[in-house]
């Protein structure tokens, strides 16, 4: 079995869940005038950081995820993902797609993801990281489990291992 860090030095590809991995997995609803299902989520600025980091190194992004909404297509726009996939209620087909479309095996993409629907691509994944809130049967999964929970800093650790093992993480940042 690989090492984590061998397992670090092939990914090429981050492929992250959205509810309870970039998110702390809260939906708020609002309602506004002519809008009453306004779809609020929150996204902590230093994740977004990190995987911009990450694009700006020449690594890829995709982000896969059970449910439909505007709103995780700008934060997917934003981050500079190179596939979403909303609405994936199997997970499975739709990163077996993904790695097929932008060929990189399995072996060369980080998952993240906190939950049943993840735990295929957790295991699959050349890198499965669960946060430390995620579900026990993700957190078993994964290869590593994460010292920060969703929302709160596990999508940047990730990053952070990922990138400071292949040598680029921006030390000083900019």
């Amino acid at each position: 079995m690989p090492s984590l860090a061998d397992r670090c030095r092939e990914i090429r590809l981050l492929v992250l869940d959205v509810d309870g991995s970039l998110t702390a997995g809260g939906i708020t609803y609002a309602a506004a005038e002519g809008n009453p299902g306004l779809e609020i989520k929150e996204f902590f600025v230093r994740d977004g950081w990190a995987i911009k980091r990450w694009k700006k190194a020449g690594g890829k992004l995709a982000v896969v995820t059970g449910r439909r909404g505007a709103v995780v297509e700008k934060r997917a726009r934003e981050l500079g993902a190179d596939a979403l996939v909303q609405g994936a209620e199997n997970k499975l087909p739709a990163w077996l797609e993904t790695l097929r479309s932008m060929e990189i095996a399995s072996g060369q993409a980080a998952v993240l993801g906190d939950d049943l629907p993840d735990v295929p691509l957790l295991a699959a994944a050349g890198l499965g990281a669960a946060p430390a809130d995620g579900c026990p049967d993700a957190r078993r999964a994964a290869s590593v489990v994460l010292r920060h929970g969703a929302g709160k800093g596990a999508a940047r650790e990730l990053v952070e291992l990922v990138m400071r093992v292949q040598g680029n993480w921006p030390c000083g940042g900019d």
